[in-house]
This record gives C-alpha cells, structure tokens and sequence, in this order.
C-alpha cells in the first residue's frame, strides 16, 4: 500500500518535471504556473545541477532526474 502511493507520488514528480520542462520553452519563467512548477521541482533539480552543470546551456538536470526517479520506482517494485 505504501509502496504503491510512493510509486504514484514519483509517476506525479515526473509528469511535473516534464511539463516544467516543455513549458520553459513556451512561457514566460516569471508566469505563475511556470514559477510554481519551477517552485516544486527545483529542490530536486538544484543539488544535481551542482554536480552536472549546463554545457553549452543545455541543462541535463530533468533527464538525471527523470532516470534516477525511474531507478528508484524499479527498486520499489523489486522491493514488493
């Protein structure tokens, strides 16, 4: 049960970073959707980017973190 709801909350965090993502694209950062999006995931976002910075400002921080929630769901279920 629990480990279902964990699985649900980290399919959610990837759906939102995705959309934060696309969304950096088409709307202005300071848009209030946008920033709160942003408000949600940067505390996942920030310490990766400290260990992988941006080259030639493409920022690879959402796709790390895409794989490492995706790593972490694969273990939940080896764990059920």
């Amino acid at each position: 049960m629990i480990i279902s709801l964990i699985r649900l909350l980290l399919d959610l965090l990837a759906i939102v970073v995705i959309v934060d993502v696309l969304l950096g694209y088409v709307m202005d950062p300071f848009h209030p959707v946008k920033a709160s999006l942003d408000r949600i995931v940067e505390p996942f976002l920030g310490p990766i980017r400290r260990i992988i910075p941006p080259v030639n400002r493409i920022d690879f921080s959402p796709l790390v973190l895409i794989i490492l929630i995706q790593v972490v769901d694969f273990i939940l279920v080896q764990i059920a």
